[in-house]
């Protein structure tokens, strides 16, 4: 009766259970591998202890005792533990494909975990420039991507559930991570280090989509905004937004915040925190620590209702 209220949570976009690449696949069949070597050795357990309830006319002798425990106490646990961990070390450069030098390297995405948002850059690829955007991960299906990890500030975990394992990324120090998506679909990846007051809004989607669809979007994400002239546009950089904040094209680099070039492409405001509507982007500009806690974002709720409005209207407009 309870299954079906259960089996629910093993599926969806942010669930190992449901694997949508190559790595995530090959720790898939370890768990089922471990579950059912667990459960081999839980029935043969509890069998043993039906046997030994049992009621019976003779007592054992001591031959027939010693080779119980022979057999059943030592010779089938240490081959069944074996096996399994055979097993896994034979796993293990699957899921860390990145440690055979015979893969061919692929260009690195940098990734950096900052308090409480992901700093995203692609590398300069097949003619389009490098660009940086934050919190929205896409890649291309059927193509192994590399990750260059790392952490601004304190510990935090990459880890997409669907496409792969996790890996920490500790500051002054930098991990590599390689995946290999096999699935087409929209995917939801935590933070899994625990790295302060809003590490739970601390989320970021990954969108797998195949080869010409990817081109396309790190096409447009290359050549960045048009300017539009628009007063919104103009308040942006009025209000000192431009400081911290780039949006390449129209207002000079800044990197000290998220870059928000093509932002209204994006499906979340805040690091997954809420979904992109205008509504959301004004909530957010007038007191950002009122939903995410500790955000180092200033509040502007100084600049009156239509001025951020203005400003929501331009970053989550059409570019």
């Amino acid at each position: 009766m309870a299954a079906p209220l259960v089996l629910p949570g093993c599926a969806g976009g942010q669930s190992a259970l449901d694997p949508a690449g190559r790595e995530a696949a090959e720790v898939y069949d370890l768990f089922v591998v471990m579950v059912i070597g667990g459960g081999v050795i839980w029935l043969a357990v509890i069998g043993l202890l039906v046997h030994a309830c049992r009621r019976r006319r003779r007592t054992w002798s001591e031959e027939g005792a010693g080779r119980l425990i022979a057999w059943g106490g030592v010779a089938f646990p240490v081959v069944a533990l074996f096996a399994l961990l055979a097993y896994a070390v034979w796993l293990m450069p699957s899921i860390r494909p990145w440690l055979d030098r015979s893969v061919p390297e692929p260009a690195m995405i940098d990734v950096t975990g900052e308090q409480f948002w992901w700093r995203i850059r692609y590398p300069a690829e097949d003619g389009m420039a490098a660009f940086e955007t934050a919190n929205e991960l896409r890649l291309p299906v059927g193509e192994r991507v590399a990750f260059s990890l790392r952490a601004a500030d304190v510990i935090h975990s990459f880890w997409i559930p669907s496409l792969g394992g996790k890996m920490d990324m500790i500051p002054g120090r930098t991990n590599v991570l390689s995946l290999l998506p096999t699935k087409t679909g929209v995917y939801q990846a935590p933070c899994a280090e625990f790295c302060g007051a809003s590490h739970a809004y601390m989320a970021f989607s990954v969108i797998v989509m195949d080869t010409k669809a990817y081109d396309d979007w790190r096409r447009r994400q290359a050549a960045g905004n048009r300017p539009g002239g628009s007063e919104g546009e103009r308040l942006f950089a009025h209000h000192g937004c431009a400081g911290c904040h780039s949006v390449r094209g129209v207002t000079p680099v800044a990197g000290l915040g998220p870059d928000l070039t093509r932002f209204s492409d994006r499906r979340t405001v805040g690091a997954g925190a809420l979904a992109n509507t205008p509504e959301n982007v004004a909530r957010f500009i007038r007191n950002p620590s009122a939903i995410k806690p500790g955000a180092t974002m200033p509040a502007f709720d100084m600049l009156s209702q239509g001025d951020i409005a203005a400003i929501a209207e331009f970053l989550t407009g059409r570019p």
